[in-house]
């Protein structure tokens, strides 16, 4: 289940009902993982508010390049890719970040940078030269937009030649335009985890709600949007719910697939 807009509310808040279909669920003996384009350390915090801390709880997190606390590889950006990144977007006028293993890493303070830390409630550092503040390969890099989306889809389009072989790109919210390292989505995270697990395909339902979430939503045996989501991921989804994020739209998803 993806997390912003999907399993919390426009609050970030997690509703009662959907706490309790997930803890009904887990009882049962089934299993959950938060599928996220957050780093690790703020998607634990919703991961310890929901009591997910327990056998049969997983992550999927920066977009499926990390499949935490399980025996799987981490996938990373070659440090390269990631400067090579942060020169285009400085050239393209546009606001970059990254991460370490517990901060957002990016050259200076901005208004994109006060608006992603209010909604991650994450820790950064600021560094003019990115390379000195990462000790290892990152997950991800992100670029943010407040309101020209537009000129994300250019600095995308533009270069979509260079990425080939090299990362990944996709929106996650109509600010937000991430690189991941190359072949590996939410999708690779679920066909990762249910090797671990030993699981079929046909006993794993996803549910998100971005563009970012569509290869999940395809992957999964049955793939879930929320009523809020992009066109796009409704396109590729098996059910729409009736309820949006703000209303219980995983406990819906809960009661009718898995209970």
């Amino acid at each position: 289940v993806d997390l912003d807009a999907t399993l919390l509310c426009d609050d970030k808040s997690i509703s009662q009902k959907n706490r309790d279909a997930i803890h009904k669920m887990l009882e049962a003996g089934h299993y959950i993982a938060l599928a996220t384009g957050r780093p690790v350390e703020t998607a634990r915090e919703v991961a310890r508010n929901l009591g997910l801390n327990t056998p049969g709880c997983y992550m999927i997190a920066f977009n499926g390049a990390v499949l935490y606390d399980c025996a799987a590889d981490q996938r990373s950006l070659p440090i390269e890719v990631v400067q090579e990144l942060f020169d285009k977007a400085k050239r393209a006028g546009l606001y970059v970040q990254t991460y370490n293993s517990t901060d957002l890493i990016t050259t200076k303070h901005t208004k994109e940078l006060d608006y992603y830390v209010k909604q991650a409630h994450i820790s950064y550092k600021i560094s003019p030269n990115i390379l000195d503040a990462l000790e290892e390969e990152p997950q991800k890099v992100m670029l943010i937009s407040l309101d020209q989306r537009d000129k994300l889809e250019r600095f995308q389009k533009r270069n979509l030649k260079w990425e080939q072989g090299k990362c990944n790109s996709f929106f996650s919210s109509s600010q937000y335009l991430e690189y991941s390292p190359k072949n590996t989505s939410k999708a690779t995270g679920i066909l990762e985890l249910t090797k671990i697990l030993n699981m079929p395909m046909d006993t794993t339902i996803a549910v998100g709600d971005e563009d970012n979430d569509v290869p999940m939503i395809k992957t999964a045996y049955v793939g879930v949007a929320v009523k809020n989501a992009t066109e796009k991921a409704k396109a590729a989804a098996d059910y729409v719910t009736v309820n949006d994020n703000n209303h219980d739209a995983i406990a819906e998803v809960i009661e009718k697939f898995v209970l």
